[in-house]
């Protein structure tokens, strides 16, 4: 009896035999070709060698996976109905090998596909930010990475969900799953979505122009409806700001009414310069040149700064001081160092060359002193 068993088992473990040879034979053929494809990549981009690397590694590793396992589940069955085992579906060689060479390999090569393409766009993405930044003065070069950096965010995580997710209902296709429901059920879900999630739509396509009008940039400063920060992330749904002392605000973008970028392009480090009465204004206003000129020049600042102080006038009369109003141009994000550095040094020389800063006082003045005037009486007094 085990004589008739084993030879009843026998064609099974054969045959379970040859499926892991196979899965060996392509595993390998497998690891030969991506090493192949990251070399020719190698050949054309030297200075990214070390990403293409670790990216045909993981996929490498990724595929080995699922062939292995695809094999032994195979492997598996045909064991279980050598030895047989009931309610295993009867599988011959011939069926097998014809399964492997039809729906197996499509699925294989929709997921190597799908995989490969989500990774040649994460790739594309990261050289073209390099080549859309390319050379230039340092406020175009980080302006424009500022954009680029963002609109490759925006591209690969909508690339990946696509991509992914057509992957997905082919896979289910090639497994003879009816995919229709899904899609009339995809279809009746996003009707629902439509009607009983309008702020979401709203916040989305909000988003959606937020960055195709190029509205505002990650590592931009802006007021978003009263609250200002730092831009960390910029989403369809939801934009992030932190603020100064660290606090996160994160504003759907549907609900922007108001929005402040205060470091687009270039920005303006404004001073507000209080002298006594007393001093003479123009002489007040050479100084200030002066100053400018020189923290310009300081090789320190000189790469924050992008022109000449402008000294914009006499602005108003205050209550102890008249106003003089200067400003400097900066690099983005760079207006409160420079004002601050401003202010210090205009103190410094104000006080070297004597120029009164005054502080907030009243002068009272009582104008021309009023005549003394008479007093009559009657000169009697009643006694009561």
């Amino acid at each position: 009896m085990q004589g008739i068993a084993f030879k009843k088992l026998l064609p099974a473990l054969v045959m379970a035999g040859v499926v892991l040879v196979l899965m060996w034979v392509a595993t390998w053929l497998l690891s030969r070709g991506i090493r192949r494809l990251a070399q020719a990549l190698r050949g054309h981009d030297q200075d990214r060698w070390h990403d293409v690397e670790a990216a045909a590694g993981r996929l490498n590793h990724l595929l080995r996976r699922v062939v292995q396992v695809l094999a032994l589940l195979i492997a598996g069955v045909v064991i279980l109905q050598g030895m047989g085992v009931r309610g295993v579906p009867r599988l011959t060689g011939e069926e097998v090998v014809k399964w492997l060479l039809g729906p197996g390999f499509r699925i294989a090569v929709i997921a190597v596909g799908a995989l490969g393409l989500t990774r040649a766009i994460h790739f594309f993405a990261e050289g073209l930010q390099d080549r859309l930044i390319g050379v230039g003065t340092s406020l175009d070069v980080t302006e424009r990475r500022k954009r680029v950096q963002t609109l490759a965010r925006l591209l690969a995580l909508t690339s990946d969900v696509l991509i992914m997710g057509i992957g997905v209902l082919m896979i289910l296709r090639q497994v003879d799953v009816d995919i229709t429901p899904i899609l009339t059920g995809a279809g009746i879900i996003g009707l629902a979505v439509g009607f009983g999630a309008q702020n979401l739509v709203r916040d989305v396509i909000s988003g959606f122009f937020l960055i195709l009008e190029n509205q505002v940039r990650v590592g931009d400063v802006a007021s978003i409806n009263g609250k200002s920060g730092l831009v960390e992330a910029i989403r369809l749904r939801t934009i992030v700001l932190r603020a100064l002392d660290g606090t996160v605000h994160v504003i759907p973008n549907g609900a922007i009414t108001e929005l402040s970028n205060m470091t687009k392009d270039f920005s303006f480090a404004v001073v507000d310069v209080g002298v006594a009465y007393k001093e003479d204004v123009d002489r007040v206003m050479a100084v200030l040149r002066e100053l400018g000129a020189s923290l310009r020049q300081d090789p320190a600042w000189t790469p924050a700064i992008l022109d000449a102080l402008e000294v914009l006038g006499l602005d108003r009369f205050g209550d102890s001081a008249v106003i003089i109003k200067i400003r400097m141009k900066t690099m983005p994000s760079q207006q409160w160092a420079v004002a601050r550095e401003l202010r210090r040094r205009i103190k410094r020389v104000f006080d070297e060359q004597g120029i009164e800063i005054p502080f907030p006082h009243l002068s009272l003045y009582a104008g021309e002193a009023s005549k003394p005037f008479r007093m009559e009486g009657t000169g009697k007094m009643e006694n009561r």
